[in-house]
């Protein structure tokens, strides 16, 4: 038992440390999803949900801070009674809202491990249930765990943890996300990312007589009864399926996607910060190298207003707002393209300088 109790000590705490790391690194994204939580809530159980859709990021951050400073409480054996307590809550709830997202299909990617680890809603699910069984293990060996540390020096890890973690997370916030994991990275070629990475593969599941048969191709025996197309290697689909850029003259995805471009990204006017506009608009005036865009997501009136009150000489075209905060986690953010690749990625709070787009265009 003590093998078992110290295993899923260790295991629970490195998993909670690791998931609450990756969401640290991008608090936005987080916020992001917890807004389709709230939105899907609202919907279907109660419309006081809503209330907590402007609180998003208050509690990503809060979340993801607690889940490693639960992961590292539990390693060190600080306070067991009280860890073990606030570790079987948490994932009592984290195991509801992925039982809803998998059940109901509501919420198609929970978040756990933010962009750099994607889980069906099932999977992630699955993964709580395992992790209830071994929070529950650790619940009823709670009063059975050493601390590592005295408790004065107990408190001031966890308190310190806190405090920096929190700093770390803000950081992130008001820059950008320390490590990128989403297709639009610094270095990616878009168009590359667009298409399959290989030929899609599917097997065709029909039924004859009671019985299941898959085949490769679809059968010309019109005897078999068609049940379902399944794709056989799903990691060769395109990383990038939504990006469309588009005005009302049509559809300008490959002209974006052609020669040097740079991009302001802008998917809410009405929640655009214009703390730096005026650094924005000197750069899109002066800039010589790179054909200066606006992408939003707003709609005309909205923009037009925005940008005669900000002053923003550019030309603008519309984009899906979820494509554009997968983008960049910013509002405004900047994105510079040479051929559909990325060469560089800016917060608004660090415009960068003509110097600095010249220097990075080939």
């Amino acid at each position: 038992m003590k093998i078992i109790r110290e295993v899923a000590r260790y295991f629970v705490g490195a998993l909670f440390i690791f998931s609450g790391l990756i969401k640290i690194n991008d608090p936005i994204g987080t916020a992001i999803k917890l807004e389709e939580y709230f939105d899907v809530f609202a919907y279907d159980i109660a419309p006081f949900f809503e209330w907590f859709v402007p609180a998003a990021l208050f509690f990503s951050i809060l979340l993801s801070v607690l889940e490693v400073v639960l992961g590292i409480a539990l390693i060190i054996g600080f306070k067991m009674p009280r860890t073990s307590w606030a570790l079987l809550l948490m994932i009592v709830f984290f195991t509801f809202l992925t039982f809803y997202s998998a059940y109901f299909n509501k919420v198609t990617d929970c978040g756990c491990f933010g962009d750099a680890i994607k889980l069906t809603p099932w999977q992630s699910f699955y993964k709580d249930i395992i992790l209830l069984v071994l929070i529950i293990v650790i619940f009823i060996s709670r009063n059975q765990y050493t601390s590592w540390f005295s408790e004065k020096f107990g408190y001031f890890k966890v308190i310190g943890s806190t405090i920096v973690l929190t700093l770390v997370a803000n950081y992130a916030v008001r820059h950008l996300p320390f490590i990128d994991f989403r297709a639009y990275a610094i270095g990616n070629h878009l168009p590359t990312l667009m298409e399959p990475s290989e030929e899609l593969k599917y097997e065709y599941v029909m039924t004859k007589d009671g019985e299941e048969f898959t085949f490769d191709s679809y059968p010309s025996d019109k005897s078999y009864e068609f049940k379902a197309m399944n794709l056989v290697n799903p990691e060769a689909q395109p990383k990038i399926t939504d990006l469309s850029v588009w005005n009302d003259e049509g559809d300008f995805t490959d002209d974006l996607l052609t020669g040097n471009k740079l991009l302001f990204i802008i998917y809410s006017a009405d929640k655009a910060s214009t703390a730096h506009i005026e650094e924005i608009n000197q750069l899109a005036a002066q800039v010589k190298t790179a054909e200066a865009w606006v992408l939003t997501a707003s709609g005309h009136e909205e923009f037009e207003k925005f940008r005669h009150e900000a002053q923003l000489a550019v030309p603008y075209f519309y984009a899906d707002a979820t494509v554009l905060k997968t983008m960049i986690r910013s509002n405004p953010g900047i994105m510079l393209l040479s051929n559909g690749t990325v060469l560089g990625k800016w917060h608004h709070n660090d415009t960068p300088e003509v110097s600095d787009i010249n220097r990075l265009v080939p």
